[in-house]
C-alpha cells in the first residue's frame, strides 16, 4: 500500500499500520481483538469494582491488586483508540503530538506496571517472612506512597522522551510499523544521530525493568528460604499457594518483554506479522490475564465475583420444576 502525503502534513503527521498485506480482512480482524479489549476492560473494572465495594478487602494485598488492575486498564485504554480506529474506519493519520502523548502514556505505564509487581512481591515477602509486623509495615499511608512514587518514578523517566524525539528531523517515511506510537519506532525514521536516545533508553530499562526484576527475584528467593524452613508440609502449600497470583503476573509481563525483546533483536528474518503479534501479545495479553489469573487463583476476588451475580437468575422457561 503507497502512502501519498505532502511535505506540510509531513511535518506533523505519523502514518499507522495494521496488518500490512491484510488490509481487507480488517473487519475480521478486529473481532477478537474488539473482544480482548472488552474482556479487558469489563474484567479489571470488575477487579477494581469488587475491591471498592467490599470492606473487607480493604488490605494490601488487594490495594495492590487494584493498582495493577488501574495500570492494566490505562496501557489497554491507550492503544484501543488508535489500533480499533484502523480496523474499522482505516484511521492511519496520526498527529505527531497526539502520537508523543500516546507513546508517553504506553511506555509510562508499562514501567507503573513493572513497579506495581515489585510492591506486590514486597508484600508477598513481609505477609511471610515476617507476618507479625505486616499491618504496621504495610499501613495504607505507606501503600499510597508506594503507588505515587511508582507513577513519579515512571513519569518522570519518560517525560524527556517526547522532548528528545520532537528536536528530530524526520527525512525518512512518516510509516510506523504498528497501529500505536513506540519510542524505539519513531526514534529510527529521524535522519540525525540518535545517540543519546539509545543511551538514555538504556538507562531507563536498566533502572526500572532491571532493578525491578532483580528485586522481585531477590523478595522470592528470600520467601523461598522461609518457606523451606517451615515444618509442616500443609502450612509450606499454603504459603506459596499465597504466591501463585502474583507469580503468575510476573510471568505474563516478562515473558512477552523478553520475547518482543529477542524478535527485535534477532528475528530480523522472521514475517512481519510474527513482530506485529509479538507486540501486540506484550500489550494486551497481561491486561487480559490478570483479572482472569487473579478471578481463579484468589479465593476471595472468586467468592465475591459469585456473589455479585447471585441475583442473576435463570428464565422460567430453563428452570427445573
Amino acid at each position: 500500500m503507497t502512502i501519498l502525503y505532502n511535505n506540510s502534513l509531513q511535518k506533523t503527521t505519523f502514518f499507522l499500520t495494521g496488518f500490512q498485506g491484510l488490509e481487507e480482512l480488517h473487519g475480521w480482524i478486529s473481532i477478537p481483538f474488539c473482544s480482548i479489549y472488552l474482556i479487558v476492560i469489563v474484567g479489571n473494572l470488575t477487579i477494581l469494582h469488587i475491591i471498592r465495594t467490599d470492606v473487607t478487602l480493604h488490605e494490601s494485598m488487594y490495594y495492590f491488586l487494584a493498582m495493577l488492575a488501574l495500570t492494566d486498564l490505562g496501557l489497554c485504554l491507550s492503544t484501543l483508540p488508535t489500533v480499533m480506529g484502523i480496523f474499522w474506519f482505516d484511521a492511519r493519520e496520526i498527529g505527531i503530538h497526539a502520537c508523543f502523548i500516546q507513546l508517553f502514556f504506553i511506555h509510562t505505564l508499562s514501567l507503573v506496571e513493572s513497579s506495581v509487581l515489585l510492591s506486590m512481591s514486597i508484600d508477598r515477602y513481609v505477609a511471610i517472612c515476617n507476618p507479625l509486623r505486616y499491618s504496621t509495615v504495610l499501613t495504607p499511608a505507606r501503600i499510597v506512597r508506594m503507588g505515587l512514587s511508582s507513577v513519579c518514578r515512571s513519569a518522570l523517566l519518560i517525560f524527556p522522551l517526547p522532548f528528545l524525539l520532537k528536536h528530530f528531523q524526520y527525512c525518512r517515511s512518516h510509516v510506523l510499523a504498528h497501529a500505536y506510537c513506540l519510542h524505539l519506532e519513531i526514534m529510527k525514521l529521524a535522519c540525525s544521530s540518535i545517540i543519546v536516545n539509545h543511551i538514555y533508553g538504556l538507562f531507563v530499562v536498566a533502572c526500572t525493568i532491571g532493578v525491578d526484576s532483580l528485586l522481585i527475584f531477590l523478595s522470592y528467593a528470600l520467601i523461598l528460604r522461609t518457606v523451606l524452613s517451615i515444618a509442616s508440609r500443609q502450612e509450606r502449600l499454603r504459603a506459596l499457594n499465597t504466591c501463585v497470583s502474583h507469580i503468575c503476573a510476573v510471568l505474563l509481563f516478562y515473558i512477552p518483554m523478553i520475547g518482543l525483546s529477542l524478535v527485535h533483536r534477532f528475528g530480523e528474518h522472521l514475517p512481519r506479522i510474527v513482530h506485529l503479534l509479538m507486540s501486540y501479545v506484550y500489550l494486551l495479553v497481561p491486561p487480559l490475564m490478570n483479572p482472569i489469573v487473579y478471578s481463579i487463583k484468589t479465593k476471595q476476588i472468586r467468592q465475591r465475583i459469585a456473589k455479585k451475580f447471585e441475583f442473576i437468575k435463570l428464565p422460567r422457561c430453563f428452570r427445573q420444576d
